[in-house]
């Protein structure tokens, strides 16, 4: 049997990270995909600008509707149009976000990319939160 944290230590031997920085420099392209993991709660409480929350429970099934799609109907089209690009995963702290790349993975994407430390990291180094607007 294997904790949470040991899977996870052994997920991230097979996946690809980035640190927050990395990403805050990915965020100078404007086509930048980024997905918040976390569940709609958290994203609630404040999120990274331009990031799109998909939780982890649902996230295989509902990427196809992320909006940089323009085939949103077409499962197979949406699909492939995503595989080759790079895709930001956050949560809280980076265990869900790199269980998030190891699907994405296993599903045929190229380039899913785990952020390190998530949300908790994002914001000890001082990256802007956008909070929830009602």
């Amino acid at each position: 049997m294997k904790t949470a944290q040991e899977y996870i230590s052994e997920i991230k031997t097979k996946i690809a990270e980035v640190n927050t920085q990395q990403l805050l420099t990915a965020m100078l392209n404007p086509e930048v995909i980024i997905i918040d993991v976390r569940e709609h709660e958290e994203f609630l409480t404040g999120h990274i600008e331009g990031a799109v929350n998909l939780p982890r429970g649902v996230l295989e099934m509902k990427i196809h509707e992320h909006p940089s799609v323009s085939h949103h109907c077409e499962w197979v089209l949406a699909l492939n149009e995503l595989a080759d690009k790079e895709i930001y995963l956050i949560c809280r702290t980076g265990g869900r976000s790199a269980l998030a790349a190891a699907s994405l993975q296993n599903m045929g994407f190229t380039k899913p990319l785990s952020v390190a430390g998530g949300m908790m990291q994002w914001q000890q180094d001082g990256f802007p939160v956008i909070p929830h607007k009602i």
